[in-house]
């Protein structure tokens, strides 16, 4: 076994060399984010997607087409407002006057990564256009069903502080989202190197260091990423703990938790720690990859019941008591 995983990280180093570049080429334009890009990143390769939740200005549009461009990726951004409909999205069927026939028209769907901006602002019916694309990768416009690209990633963005004339997105829909990343203001530093930057000369033009195959290649590795059988015990635990709580000693929670985690947060748990390990040019998964990357796979999961609210109590209060009390193998 130490022989395989020795060799699993060798692999690892080698298919991750393109990591530090990409980084660093989307760092040229980007300021700090760190933790959004690597998720970003972990979300291609595991064919996650990435819910974005910030207030405006915080470079999150800007990261994403940042992030196409230095991995020469087709990008497409929608702008969801409650005029949007479904065909807007996904497109249509076009009647060709000169054949008589019917053809279809792609909506901007079909791309490697496309930004959903703002998709709190479109009506259930455009939102839950993009759930076949999310789920099965193929899209079918009227009778016809057209697959995706083999990178196909959906970021959407909400902006937490304007509820006003925005439909919530149903909690179906939201489980469909690997990870769910808030974005938070940049340290005093990095409000000065953006200032500098984006007030100054023209911004730097990021370069294709990556291309959509290698990043696919790279997603080959990341699934043979060695997992213990302990750390699989550890991540269902930690999801079980969110359903029975008093069953591992967290009694008190069984009040204020009204669903627990779905399976879903169980694999993508797991593919998850694998990428971020990968990230981290390792061959096999620790805890520490799993307590990173759990925050912002199980923060949409976990839904409060009343009580927790009138305490002012956040799903990531309720999480960081789970992972105080289950025991780290």
């Amino acid at each position: 076994m130490q022989t395989d995983i020795r060799v699993m990280n060798e692999l690892v180093r080698a298919e991750s060399q393109f990591v530090d570049g990409l980084l660093s080429e989307v760092g040229k334009v980007v300021v700090g984010q760190q933790p959004m890009l690597e998720r970003i990143l972990i979300g291609m390769l595991t064919g996650g997607h990435i819910l974005l939740e910030g207030v405006p200005g915080l470079a999150k549009t800007l990261t994403v087409k940042s992030m196409a461009s230095a991995i020469e990726a087709k990008f497409q951004r929608i702008q969801f407002t409650p005029d949007l409909l479904p065909a807007d999205i996904i497109g249509t069927m076009i009647y060709n006057a000169q054949t008589g026939q019917f053809t279809s028209r792609k909506g901007p769907i079909f791309a490697n990564l496309v930004l959903a901006d703002e998709i709190n602002r479109a009506p259930a019916k455009v939102q839950s256009a993009l759930l076949e694309a999310m789920q099965e990768k193929q899209v079918t416009i009227s009778e016809a069903t057209h697959p995706l690209p083999p990178l196909f990633l959906v970021m959407a963005t909400q902006n937490p502080i304007e509820q006003e004339g925005t439909y919530p997105l149903p909690e179906a829909q939201v489980d469909r989202f690997m990870m769910k990343v808030k974005v938070s203001y940049p340290t005093k530093e990095e409000e000065l190197m953006i200032m500098n930057r984006m007030a100054g000369a023209a911004i730097p033009e990021i370069k294709p260091v990556v291309t959509p195959e290698q990043i696919t290649k790279a997603t080959e590795t990341v699934n043979q990423i060695y997992v213990d059988e302990k750390i699989k015990g550890y991540i269902v635990d930690v999801v079980f703990a969110t359903r029975d709580p008093q069953k591992y000693g967290l009694e008190k929670l069984k009040s204020l938790i009204a669903w627990g985690a779905s399976p879903r947060a169980t694999i993508y748990l797991l593919n998850a720690a694998r990428a971020h390990a990968f990230l981290r040019h390792r061959g096999y998964v620790i805890p520490e990859d799993i307590k990173a990357i759990a925050m912002d796979v199980l923060r949409h999961r976990v839904i409060l019941t009343y009580e927790a609210e009138a305490e002012e109590l956040t799903p990531e209060d309720i999480i960081r008591q789970v992972f105080d009390q289950i025991e780290v193998p």
